[in-house]
Parts: structure tokens; sequence; C-alpha cells
């Protein structure tokens, strides 16, 4: 699975695998595969989930003035 997926388009191949498991729309002989997939899909998710939240930390430590005016100072 390529990890250069964006965070939705990994989030919409993982809900249509979701979909088919739930459906019951997987031969048996794939579902190895197709698990397998999703594992590959989740992981992708919560490392750009990570990405971002450690983006944002970074992003409002570098603006004090904001942290400021947010809590009333």
């Amino acid at each position: 699975m390529k990890n250069e997926l964006t965070y939705s388009e990994a989030f919409s191949k993982l809900e249509d695998l979701v979909e088919q498991l739930e459906d019951g729309n997987i031969q048996l002989d794939k579902l190895s595969t197709k698990v397998k997939q999703a594992n590959e899909l989740i992981a992708i998710c919560e490392s750009k989930l990570r990405s971002i939240d450690a983006e944002i930390k970074v992003a409002t430590k570098a603006t004090p003035t904001r942290q400021k005016k947010k809590n009333g100072s």
C-alpha cells in the first residue's frame, strides 16, 4: 500500500473495504488480503493523524500571542 496516499484517500479506501466486509462481498480466498490492506490503510491514517497533530502543536506553540488572546490575557 502506498504511504503517499492522503488521509482522505486512505480513509475512503478503508471505508470501501469495511463496506465490502460488512456486506460479505469478499470471497473467502481474498479475505486475508483485504484484512491486510485494511490494516495498512489504518496505519496510514493513524500516521497522517499523528503528523497533523504534531504540526498543529508546533504551530500553536509558535504563536504565543494567539494563546494569550484565547486565555483572556
